[in-house]
């Protein structure tokens, strides 16, 4: 398995000893503070409030919480523990609703622990550990391979938009829409990033300028607004973004912004692309309009770094993401390659191939 060379970037998590610690992301860019996740509270609430986010990363840390969670009942009749394991993944699958990851992540952890035939709690409790665990690897080898995948779409000279933070921070590699950025830079190839800032919570101003800016890529921080003026102006050759949940037919759920740029890039003709693992892929859902959407505070509007800067008492609008329609994406680029339109039946494809393959491993 390869793994990211890049010793800039920011471990999103850290498991060892059993415990779980993240990087606090409503702190950066100024403070870089590691939390110790030591409840199913904590983790839960990591997750909710953003202190962990980006849909891989959080897939990976509800594995782990979920981990955290059942530390306590290791001494549990098997079958009492098995009963609470499945009341501590309802709980963490609560915190975000719209992000796939952690309900895929977490089925897969329960799915884990009911094939198990371990004989006691603690050593069933060892198996969700190794299950966690083994999801963090693959999770770094996935952003790996689409880095590898979407790495021909970026050229020398070229500028690259991306929206939010689809990087390291969002997963625990080489993030996904970031990922072909970092193996091009790896490469030697010389481009330009623009990042857009990202309102209401600024995750393009504080997360993605900041990790690109610390791997020395070049990488020019633009308000929201900006990206179609720049399109315009053909300073734009193609725009990476990255997914919460990609329904059957391809429409997709991003950071509220995304549907904007969308547009913006059929209008001048720019390439649109999705970076994401198959864990983002949700065929169970099939079109955007049956995705629910995270309503956040209205706060994250009205106050910027803690002032106030509406009236008081205003209305506010704050949806956490937006849904883009497949027919505005160029390609989806996965760890088996870029998906091309029909989405439906080639996003259908790619999933029969890799039960086809999971079953001969078996």
């Amino acid at each position: 398995m390869v793994l990211p060379e890049f010793d800039s970037l920011p471990a999103t998590l850290a498991w060892d000893n059993d415990s779980l610690s993240i990087i606090d992301q409503t702190r950066l860019p100024r403070d870089t503070v590691i939390e110790t996740l030591t409840t199913a509270f904590e983790v839960w609430r990591a997750i909710h409030e953003l202190r962990v986010r980006g849909a891989p990363a959080i897939g990976v840390a509800a594995a782990y919480g979920l981990c955290v969670s059942m530390q306590p009942s290791r001494g549990l009749p098997l079958e009492a523990f098995r009963a609470e394991l499945i009341e501590q993944a309802a709980y963490l699958d609560s915190a975000r609703p719209t992000a796939v990851n952690l309900n895929w992540s977490l089925k897969r952890m329960l799915r884990a622990a009911g094939q198990s035939r371990a004989a006691d709690a603690a050593s069933l409790y060892r198996v969700l550990v190794e299950e966690a665990t083994q999801i963090h690897r693959e999770d770094q080898w996935l952003c790996e391979q689409i880095g590898k995948h979407g790495l021909p779409l970026i050229t020398a000279g070229c500028g690259v938009l991306t929206h939010c933070n689809a990087g390291a921070l969002a997963t625990t590699g080489l993030g996904t829409a970031t990922a072909p950025m970092y193996i091009a830079h790896r490469e030697g190839i010389a481009f330009r990033v623009y990042a857009d800032e990202t309102r209401p919570l600024l995750q393009g101003a504080r997360l993605t300028a900041y990790e690109l800016h610390q791997a020395g890529i070049d990488v020019t921080l633009i308000t929201d607004g900006m990206a179609a003026s720049l399109m315009a102006r053909r300073k734009v050759d193609v725009v990476i973004v990255g997914a919460d949940r990609v329904a059957a037919n391809g429409d997709f759920a991003n950071k509220i912004g995304t549907l904007s740029l969308a547009i913006a890039s059929r209008h001048f003709g720019v390439p649109f692309y999705v970076a994401c693992p198959s864990s983002t892929l949700d065929l169970q859902t099939p079109n955007g309009s049956t995705i629910v959407i995270e309503e956040r505070h209205g706060d994250e509007v009205t106050h910027l770094a803690g002032r106030q800067i509406a009236p008081t008492g205003v209305k506010v609008l704050n949806p956490a993401f937006d849904v883009t329609p497949h027919d505005l994406v160029t390609g989806f680029i996965t760890e088996r390659g870029i998906i091309a339109r029909p989405f439906e039946a080639n996003l259908a494809a790619m999933f029969q191939t890799q039960a086809a393959a999971a079953s001969t491993a078996s």
